[in-house]
Formats: C-alpha cells, structure tokens, sequence
C-alpha cells in the first residue's frame, strides 16, 4: 500500500511542474481556431487571432491589409493538435507538420508566428508569419 501512496505523490509532484491543464488548453485552442480559420477561408478570424505585432510586420512586409497579406502567405494546413508546450506566457503548438508560436496576452492566447517549419539539425523555425 505504501508503494502506491509514494507513486500518486510522485505522480502529483511532478504533474505540478508541467503548465496547468487550463493554460495548455487554451493555448491548443488558439492554434486550432487559426488554423480551421485558414482552412475555412476566414482571412479576418485569423487575423483577429494574431498578436499586434504580427499583425504588424505582416501588413507592412507585405503593404496590404491582414487579411489579403495572410492569404498570399500560403500557410500550411497543419490539422489535428499533435503537441502543446507552455513556458510562462509563451506557447508552441504542433498541428500536423506545423508548428505555431503563440503568446498569452490579456484577451488570451494570440498567434506571434505560423507557418513555421523547423529547419535541418538544431537550426530554428522559419515562420512565415512571425512578429518583431
């Protein structure tokens, strides 16, 4: 009896050092709405779901509006959440072969990157969309 006492008190010990349910759920959330958002041709939900800055640098590297700037990216589909990693405020979540960045802000989680493919060996992500 006591060896199963010692493994839940392990298993909740360390439970606690992942980021809380709620936080990895919204965050999947986020990354789920802007890619079914790109999926369904909803240029101006997916812009909605992008951080400020990202919104930004992508209207003004492309000089056009959000959503005629995002729709010229050609984002990849990524699908199904495969895996969601939360450090602080910070998010990285794999929906079939891309990964998106988000950051928690007051209204919740916003995109800061999408379309990213992690490049040969140790190198980083190259993102399409990306903010400063």
């Amino acid at each position: 009896m006591s060896l199963l006492a010692g493994a839940g008190t392990a298993m909740v010990v360390l439970a606690g050092c992942g980021a809380p349910a709620a936080r990895l759920d919204g965050a999947a959330d986020a990354g789920r709405q802007f890619e079914n958002a790109l999926a369904a041709g909803d240029y101006a939900l997916a812009c909605g779901l992008l951080a400020p800055e990202s919104r930004q640098q992508l209207e003004e590297g492309e000089k056009q509006p959000c959503e005629q700037a995002l729709r010229s990216q050609d984002l990849p589909r990524g699908g199904s959440v495969s895996n969601v990693d939360v450090y602080g405020r910070q998010a990285l979540v794999r929906l079939g072969d891309e990964t998106v960045f988000l950051s928690q802000f007051g209204g919740g989680w916003k995109v800061t990157a999408a379309g990213c493919i992690r490049e040969a060996g140790d190198m980083p992500f190259r993102c399409a969309v990306k903010g400063a």
